[in-house]
């Protein structure tokens, strides 16, 4: 993510897939790939070698990634700029199970690398389930394929999850850095990607009008939402494992809190803009049980239907225990502790199998003084929102009131807008676009740093800890298509506040 006009052209590398068969490859990173090919924003010198755990021929590989390039592109393929790209992509079989296979894998590179003449710069990605993360870079590490110089670099990305509590975070960061600089580790979450994400830092801080107001004398509170259509489907056994809390709030929820909430750094660079995420993470308070208790809503879908689609029980869907306590949906009341958000909630919530998929951050201004409007009642003002949305219309909106025309004065809210789509004329893309340049050229400002990771699992460690005790107690059922618990509508009741857009 650079301020230049001209988007630099990465130097010449060798990608490095593992899990190249998977679903994430064939769904994000190679359509991704393609879309920065097409824009000419892939290095000229390049290669792809896709890592297998059986031998396959890189024939049947570009194949595959062909099928799946056609299926999930996010614009019509043009044959030329595809074939270019997958006549890069050579299959090498390596597991780590297998040590000997990592060291056939770097001389199989050091053959490619002359060949292509990338200049022996690397970038690793592992687009593997997480338990696969330490052990694939153990035996780059041993065979030395992720050791850099002044004339070449070497790259790791690792996707989320990131740990799954804090004790593991802090595990899988130490065994990481253990073998890679913090500098060279690439920390994916495709959120990051989206345009609007981004934008989050240009509107606080290249616009005069906002960033004097932003902070507990003019904001009343901040909702980040992100509720999702799509039940669990056929990842039962992930799902039971790890529920809506792991699955979605250290991660995404807190990275769009961070944008929202953090300081202005000294510079746009990766060293100061990840330095102030992580400082106001740090500040998110820590509950105790009793708190995360009070301070928080779970719940788990009920059969349903969402649209036309019917929905069974979370309970029936495969491999989820008959008896599982795994939310599905999760709600927190969170504070930060530092000036600027001192005494001002921040509602979090995100479900599965809801009746509309929204991902949103909606920041709520104080009331006005009405005193002199005292023929309007109160209620019929309207709220002033300052709302981001993020999907499924990336955009950007402000609520506000306005006189009525007639002769009396009559009050009602308006909204002005703006969205993407109808501003700049870009080519559709999935996200990760931005991310994987960003890799290439070494710009890491939209990637988690260490510190960061285990801030966001000690202010989410709590409610684990606080559900897990609690077992079934307090875990509460909505059906699926609604807009989710009745509890969620408490969290705010109490506050004397509610959910934006509820219909409760």
């Amino acid at each position: 993510m650079t301020t230049q006009a001209n988007p630099q052209v990465p130097d010449g590398c060798a990608f490095v897939i593992f899990g190249v068969t998977g679903d994430l490859t064939h769904r994000l990173v190679v359509p991704a790939l393609y879309n920065l090919a097409e824009a000419d924003l892939l290095p000229e010198k390049f290669c792809v070698v896709g890592i297998t755990r059986s031998e396959m021929s890189s024939e049947d590989l570009r194949a595959s990634l062909m099928h799946g390039l056609r299926k999930f592109a996010t614009r019509p393929v043009n044959e030329d700029v595809a074939d270019k790209l997958l006549y890069c992509v050579t299959a090498v079989s390596a597991d780590p199970s297998d040590p000997p296979s990592f060291d056939r894998l770097r001389e199989r590179l050091e053959k490619l690398e002359a060949n292509r003449n990338t200049g022996g710069n690397r970038l690793f990605y592992l687009a593997t389930p997480p338990d696969a993360f330490a052990p694939i870079a153990t035996e780059l590490g041993r065979a030395g394929l992720l050791q850099g110089n002044d004339q070449a670099w070497r790259r790791l990305i690792v996707e989320k999850p990131f740990g799954t509590d804090l004790a593991s975070a802090k595990a899988l960061n130490d065994h990481l850095l253990g073998i890679v600089a913090e500098h060279d580790l690439y920390r994916i979450d495709h959120y990051l990607g989206k345009e609007t994400v981004q934008n989050i830092l240009v509107l606080r801080f290249s616009n005069g009008m906002f960033e004097p107001i932003w902070n507990r004398d003019h904001i009343d509170h901040i909702q980040i939402t992100v509720d999702e259509k799509l039940g669990v489907g056929h990842r039962g056994s992930f799902y039971d494992k790890t529920g809506a809390l792991r699955d979605m709030v250290p991660n995404h929820l807190f990275q769009l809190l961070s944008l929202v909430a953090m300081e202005p750094p000294a510079h746009f660079n990766a060293h100061s803009v990840r330095s102030a995420k992580a400082e106001v993470l740090t500040a998110i308070q820590v509950q105790n049980e009793e708190e995360a208790l009070r301070n928080s809503v779970r719940a788990q879908y009920i059969a349903g239907k969402v649209g036309d689609t019917e929905i069974p029980d979370y309970r029936s869907v495969k491999d989820v225990a008959p008896g599982s306590t795994t939310e599905t949906y999760a709600a927190l009341k969170l504070t930060i502790d530092n000036w600027r958000w001192a005494g001002v909630p921040f509602y979090l919530r995100t479900g599965k199998a809801l009746g509309a998929k929204r991902t949103e951050v909606a920041i709520k201004f104080k009331q006005a003084p009405f005193a002199m409007f005292r023929c309007t009642p109160v209620e019929q003002l309207s709220q002033n929102y300052l709302v981001i949305g993020i999907e499924p219309v990336e955009g950007i909106s402000l609520q506000f009131n306005t006189k009525i025309p007639g002769p009396t004065i009559a009050i009602d809210g308006v909204e002005m807008s703006f969205r993407y789509k109808d501003y700049f004329k870009v080519a559709p893309s999935n996200g990760y676009e931005t991310l994987l340049h960003d890799c290439m050229i070494g710009d890491n400002i939209l990637f988690q740093r260490a510190d960061g990771v285990e801030a966001g699992w000690r202010a989410v460690q709590p409610f684990l800890d606080a559900w897990e005790r609690a077992g079934a107690n307090g875990l509460q059922t909505y059906e699926a298509g609604s807009e989710g618990p009745q509890d969620a509508e408490t969290l705010l009741a109490r506050d004397g506040r509610n959910w934006r857009g509820s219909a409760r």
